[in-house]
């Protein structure tokens, strides 16, 4: 089966505005000396056999494939040639600490992927399936990068998938048609059938039988029933007969890998009812669970309810992200990039600091943020003091922008991004299209974008028409665009003879929306200019806040309750009233906001409203739920 869009192979990326800061940021400052800075992220595999064991958290292994992934994602985004170097110099290193027999984790002889080991507190059990997915991912991600490099380089992304297919040929020694001995029993099954996923994308580049057979043997446990009921989260059929993802036997949000593993297969059988569970899953999650600011899950799980004051966790969001990014590629419907791009622009900017050194565990709508490394320190150990779950999984956010910002359909380009970039797409053997967009988005609705094939040549071009836009106008070289103003939620197509220098002016509709709360929420109100939802933080509010008039509040990183601020009730019809540009005030000439808008309170007094991922991030409380009339 073929996808409605296709990422685009050989694309090269050139993003600028913060969305290029930051990835600059976290390349030079995490990914570039994440592995030195914590040298156990290798250093469990190698002495894995040491007596006395390492003391380590279940979820230990996913620490190097969590980053590898990370890391070859923005290598996509970027191209920059030292974080190039640096993984082939990573991978060479990671996959000599394979066994023969092709287990590549960090637990000791007689524990290899059964769930068990020695040094797990609390008696536990490992989630040692779970670690191989994530490297098998990270190996065949690289694999890829390297597919289409000169041959020096192609010879490391085939060691690459050597490793990966060591560690598939693995679990189909010890689960492939052996009932006696199933993935599902050795439990943690939301994350431990996560291999689903790999084995299906690992059959796509091999073409070996078996890691298919596994792949929907996997499937069929989902459904596995024990004693005390269901063993695994049953995400097929309980998805295929209309139950909401929330109300599923395994609702946290590690099931979102084994359920993009129904995807994969989907490509590789043609199997509807594959296609059918993901997409209602999908769709469960956008109607109630994903929140305001784009972020997935309420206390690391589905919940059903989009205003859960649970933590937000950058796990649950980049999973979220990787999940919508299979659903665009399947489904080709630009409201699913709307929905990446608003989780792009305001959470995964917002669950990093602007320095790139570090990433939340949380990042709540209402609150504060902390570093993951001090909020989830339980996670750190000798070696590996900034290690988490969510540090190395965090860049994969910013990534991802190379899989999604400009896609295909045959010979169709798929613009989806907006923002100051150059997207050098090749779209055809001897034809090169540069896409250079000139731009103040997401605060400015004005994008101008320059076409520039190497030869003149006639494609379609489709323009994203933001579902929130609703007065989007269009031109080409200066000639209104026929058709337009064009409809909101779709593409619009500008088939033509291409020639260098062919402009387009896109102007999208930046008014305010509004998306009033329930529940926790009621009496609260969600406000967005254009992609990004508006903040009111206590950086830009100094002197509403002199006099003591916070509610109780703990300082704790560990507490997962929304802060609320009590801040004056916003005067609606005054919002986007003024614009203040970055840098014009005192407070932020050295760390401005991407956004800051003036509004005036109730009783006449000025308030400041900033993007959504701006705020909190020099340690001040924020609201993103506002009292608005």
């Amino acid at each position: 089966m073929k996808s409605e869009l296709q990422p685009i192979p050989g694309l090269r990326c050139h993003f600028g505005g913060a969305v290029g800061e930051l990835l600059r940021a976290v390349t030079g400052q995490w990914l570039l000396v994440a592995p030195k800075a914590n040298p156990a992220m290798l250093e469990m595999f190698a002495d894995r056999d040491m007596v006395p064991y390492r003391d380590m958290v279940p979820w230990a292994g996913e620490f190097a494939g969590k980053y590898l992934t990370s890391a070859v994602q923005v290598l996509r985004a970027t191209g920059d040639a030292r974080l190039r170097a640096w993984i082939a110099e990573f991978v060479a290193h990671f996959v000599r600490l394979q066994d023969d027999d092709g287990y590549l984790g960090p637990w000791p002889a007689g524990c290899h992927l059964t769930g068990a080991a020695p040094n797990v507190h609390g008696g536990r059990v490992t989630w040692d399936a779970w670690g191989h997915y994530h490297v098998m991912l990270g190996l065949l991600l690289w694999h890829d990068e390297m597919a289409d490099a000169a041959s020096a380089d192609a010879a490391l992304g085939d060691e690459a998938l050597a490793a990966a297919c060591r560690i598939g040929d693995l679990l189909c020694a010890l689960f492939l048609g052996a009932p006696e001995v199933r993935l599902v029993d050795t439990g943690s099954t939301e994350m431990n059938l996560a291999p689903v996923h790999a084995l299906a994308m690992l059959h796509a580049r091999t073409g070996e039988p078996r890691y298919l057979a596994l792949a929907e043997q996997i499937v069929g446990e989902f459904a596995a029933q024990g004693p005390g009921g269901p063993l695994a989260g049953d995400y097929l059929r309980q998805a295929l007969e209309g139950r909401e993802f929330f109300e599923m036997p395994k609702p946290r949000w590690e099931s979102l890998h084994p359920i993009m593993g129904l995807v994969e297969l989907y490509w590789l059988t043609g199997n509807a009812g594959y296609r059918e569970a993901f997409e209602r899953i999908w769709w469960s999650i956008v109607r109630h669970d994903r929140h305001n600011n784009g972020g997935f899950s309420s206390g690391e799980k589905a919940t059903g309810n989009p205003y859960d004051p649970g933590a937000i966790e950058t796990c649950c969001t980049i999973a979220w992200l990787a999940m919508s990014v299979e659903m665009l590629k399947l489904t080709g419907d630009p409201t699913i990039a709307d929905e990446i791009e608003m989780s792009t622009l305001n959470s995964v900017l917002g669950m990093h600091a602007t320095s790139g050194r570090w990433a939340t565990y949380n990042t709540p709508s209402d609150g504060a943020r902390f570093a993951s490394a001090h909020h989830i320190v339980f996670q750190a150990r000798a070696g590996s003091p900034e290690l988490n779950c969510c540090s190395v999984n965090s860049p994969r956010g910013l990534g991802m922008l190379s899989d999604w910002a400009v896609m295909a359909r045959d010979s169709e380009i798929a613009l989806n991004y907006y923002g100051p970039a150059q997207l050098r797409v090749p779209l055809e053997p001897g034809l090169e299209v540069v896409i250079t967009e000139t731009t103040g988005y997401p605060v400015d609705g004005n994008v101008r974008i320059e076409v520039t094939p190497t030869r003149p040549a006639e494609f379609a071009l489709r323009l994203r028409i933001p579902g929130w836009s609703l007065h989007t106008t269009v031109s080409v070289n200066g000639e209104p665009v026929a058709g337009t103003p064009a409809e909101s939620g779709t593409y619009l197509t500008l088939s033509r003879r291409w020639e260098a220098g062919d402009t387009i002016e896109l102007v999208l509709d930046m008014g305010l929306r509004f998306w009033e709360g329930q529940r926790e929420c009621a009496g609260l109100t969600s406000v967005y200019r254009g992609p990004l939802l508006l903040a009111y933080d206590t950086r830009y509010n100094r002197d509403l806040h002199t006099t003591g008039k916070l509610v109780a509040y703990g300082g704790d990183p560990g507490q997962t309750t929304a802060a609320r601020l009590q801040i004056p009730a916003i005067d609606a019809a005054s919002l986007g009233a003024a614009v203040c540009s970055a840098g014009r005030a005192a407070w932020d000439d050295w760390l401005p906001p991407m956004l800051l808008l003036e509004a005036r309170t109730q009783d006449g007094r000025t308030v400041r409203l900033c993007g959504f991922a701006s705020a909190g991030q020099t340690g001040t409380l924020y609201r993103s739920w506002l009292d608005v009339l």
